[in-house]
């Protein structure tokens, strides 16, 4: 039994016991590992990395804030457009066969209504007849033969008004473009 207990003692012994290291090794474990100034600058570069992070980070959440305040009523905008086109068609109907009283009380709703729009960022899209026809601007609902070879893939008529909100397209302007 004690030569067991000795053999195992030895086994333990063997296990727990660490290589051993030269001077040269031990050197270049020291010269491996990295000098203060090397850390400092090391987190120093760290730090500039993750507050440029930060100042971008800030940048871009106030530019989202600032579309979002300023394309909020967009829904509200495309819903109103129907009411102001049915204004427009209103006054040219009055004005064909309507009276004189009636047609400045439409026109001075239509205005008021219009104007306050107006106020919160929405612009019609001005197009005419001979413009060149704009894929960013225009929607092309037909083509016809134009009348005149100038007008040949412009613009021959406008159906219905398009409409910015700011500086976004929210309805294009429908057009007939000749052929």
């Amino acid at each position: 039994m004690d030569e067991n207990k000795d053999i195992h003692e030895e086994n333990l012994n063997t296990e727990t016991q660490q290589p051993e290291t030269t001077e040269t090794e031990n050197q270049e474990n020291v010269s491996q590992q990295p000098t203060p100034e090397e850390l400092l600058a090391e987190e120093k570069d760290r730090y500039i990395r993750l507050y440029a992070e930060f100042e971008n980070y800030k940048k871009r959440t106030l530019k989202e804030k600032n579309e979002f305040y300023l394309y909020a009523s967009k829904d509200l905008m495309t819903s109103m457009l129907g009411v102001l086109d049915d204004f427009e068609r209103a006054i040219k109907e009055i004005s064909k066969n309507g009276n004189e009283d009636d047609l400045k009380g439409v026109e001075l709703i239509y205005q008021k209504f219009r104007n306050k729009l107006v106020e919160k960022g929405l612009k019609p899209i001005e197009v005419n007849a001979g413009d060149v026809f704009n894929v960013d601007f225009h929607e092309a609902i037909t083509q016809i033969p134009s009348p005149t070879p100038e007008l040949k893939g412009k613009i021959v008529d406008v159906i219905e008004t398009g409409y910015q909100l700011h500086d976004k397209v929210i309805r294009f302007a429908k057009v007939v473009t000749g052929n």
